[in-house]
């Protein structure tokens, strides 16, 4: 365990794009995975635009079958391997060490080589493009036998299974760095029950990292090796052993894409309304639980094979709702008695916390087997996990992203852009994904290209599309915010919010070593607040033996 201590030595930094990409401080290596993925975002924006034009009226042929199947798997392995998920690492990568009071990541060297290795994931993956045959083509979780050597055959799919490995080794290694870090290296004071929300966020996320992402880099090795005449997933028993393997993996990874910005949501909210998170135990029990529930309920994606057990299942996944509950009910707490500031943060993170619920809803519509039959391979099964990881995810992620900019980069972004920002996306989203759900109900099936003349399809996919160009809008206004802030800036001081948590107790952006002054000593998971508090109680204090003499 290390101590963050008054050290005023500086480290030799090399600046540049070199310096950048060959430095072994984790906030530069967090910056470094959020800035790629973020690009791999707005690649994966691109994709959806395209595939949304050629599903907004029936029998379109804005691009072919084979291409719509390509932008199909492409924008569903871009954002999930390439967005979602790495920039969830990268967050926890630059603000935990700030949050308890480390001087430098576990291992900074593995870590910056698992960060290469994502990096060459994604371009591997994306290099698919230009080879012959196209890109991969199966779908982003490429079920077997479609994915195999004779159905989806070419370099493009083998390119895809090497890029997904390579992202998910680079994945896990930077994740159990992270893991590491909070294990070896709290300041004095930081036990466990005194880290902040975000940083228990993070550790339950990269536990899950480590726990699950090797199985899908085996899965992966196992893939390749059946692609080129290995014949390990043949036959039905061979396609259901391929989805027990690959969901086992598929399905934590919905909370590592989930938890992070979640812990971003209530760090804008509890600082926002001027008050520390409310229940914070029960906040921790309940992430563990998620946790420890995420990895026993795989298998209600396979509800309706018919090789798997349905009623444990059911009942695993059903109870998801109890720590859900929790983290609602905590919200709540906080924002009662509170002294809430509207900020654009604050914003985002109510937002991600009602938009999200709607998809919560849905999921306890699809984990019961009997509805999941009827809801199976339609566009309900679309609209549950857009609601999940982008109209909820997604905003939980800007609400760090507003949140946390200043200490990045000393800079303030705009109000007014960022709540034009956030009303776009509030709009795009539900227009986007909101008549999914009446679409599948209606029988609307998913990955298709095509369909055909319906009452009413025509119509829904129409709005859908126009949502997705809102969205879009949203997207654009965020960057030109961006921009502007960090062209023309506004500057942000240490600590503009009155934070909670000890990143703010530090320069924007940090030092090299995080910490040039000695730390406040901790006492809870919000030691900023504990100080104020403090002061607060010695003023009142003095006030009243004023006025009693």
């Amino acid at each position: 365990m290390s101590v963050a201590t008054g050290r005023t030595a500086r480290v030799p930094v090399m600046g540049g794009w070199l310096g950048t990409l060959t430095s072994t401080d984790h906030k530069r290596m967090g910056l470094t995975l959020g800035v790629c993925s973020l690009f791999f975002f707005l690649l994966g924006g691109v994709f959806a635009l395209l595939m949304r034009t050629q599903l907004a009226q029936s029998n379109m042929h804005f691009v072919s079958d084979n291409s719509y199947n390509e932008l199909f798997t492409m924008h569903g392995s871009t954002m999930i391997y390439l967005f979602v998920t790495p920039m969830a690492i990268a967050m926890a990568l630059y603000l935990v060490p700030l949050q308890i009071g480390a001087t430098r990541v576990s291992a900074p060297r593995l870590c910056l080589a698992g960060l290469w290795t994502w990096i060459c994931g994604g371009l591997v993956m994306q290099q698919g493009w230009f080879a012959s045959g196209g890109a991969g083509r199966a779908g982003w979780s490429s079920y077997a036998p479609q994915s195999n050597g004779i159905n989806t055959p070419g370099v493009g799919m083998d390119l895809w299974v090497i890029g997904v490995i390579l992202a998910a080794a680079g994945m896990l290694v930077m994740g159990g760095c992270v893991v590491a870090t909070i294990a070896r290296r709290r300041a004095a004071g930081m036990s466990v029950l005194r880290m902040p929300v975000f940083t228990w966020t993070a550790l339950v996320s990269m536990l899950m990292v480590v726990a699950a992402f090797p199985m899908l880099v085996l899965v992966m090795i196992l893939l390749y090796i059946d692609r080129h005449g290995g014949h390990i997933f043949a036959g039905f028993a061979g396609a259901i052993d391929y989805q027990d393997l690959f969901w086992f993996f598929g399905h934590p990874v919905v909370y590592v894409m989930f938890f992070p910005y979640l812990g971003a949501a209530a760090e804008a909210i509890a600082v926002s309304a001027h008050k520390r998170w409310f229940g914070y135990v029960a906040f921790v029990a309940s992430m563990m639980m998620f946790a420890a529930l995420s990895m026993a309920v795989w298998s209600h994606h396979m509800y309706v094979t018919g090789g798997v057990t349905n009623q444990y299942f059911a009942f695993t996944s059903t109870l998801l709702l109890v720590p859900a509950g929790i983290e609602y009910f905590d919200m709540i707490g906080t924002l009662i008695g509170g002294s809430i500031v509207l900020r654009t943060s604050m914003l985002f993170g109510l937002t991600f916390f009602i938009q999200f619920l709607i998809g919560g809803f849905s999921g306890i519509f699809v984990a019961s087997p009997v509805l999941d039959y009827h809801a199976y391979g339609t566009y309900i099964v679309v609209a549950h996990f857009h609601y999940t990881l982008f109209a909820g995810s997604i905003f939980g992620f800007f609400a760090g992203v507003y949140h946390w900019f200043p200490k990045v980069t000393g800079a303030l972004l705009r109000e007014g852009l960022g709540k034009l920002q956030l009303a776009l996306m509030a709009v795009g989203t539900n227009l986007t994904f909101f008549p999914m759900f009446f679409l599948g109900n209606d029988g609307m099936p998913r990955r298709v290209s095509r369909y055909p003349t319906h009452p009413g399809w025509g119509t829904l996919n129409m709005l859908e599309t126009i949502g997705a160009g809102i969205i879009a809008l949203g997207v654009l206004v965020f960057v030109i915010n961006v921009w502007t802030s960090l062209r023309r800036r506004v500057p942000a001081g240490n600590d503009p919010w009155l934070g909670h948590t000890l990143e703010w107790a530090t320069t924007s952006p940090p030092p090299p070593l995080n910490f040039e002054a000695p730390l406040p000593p901790i006492r809870s998971y919000a030691p900023l607040l504990d100080l104020r508090e403090e002061a607060i109680d010695r003023a009142r204090e003095r006030a009243e033996v004023t006025a009693g003499g």
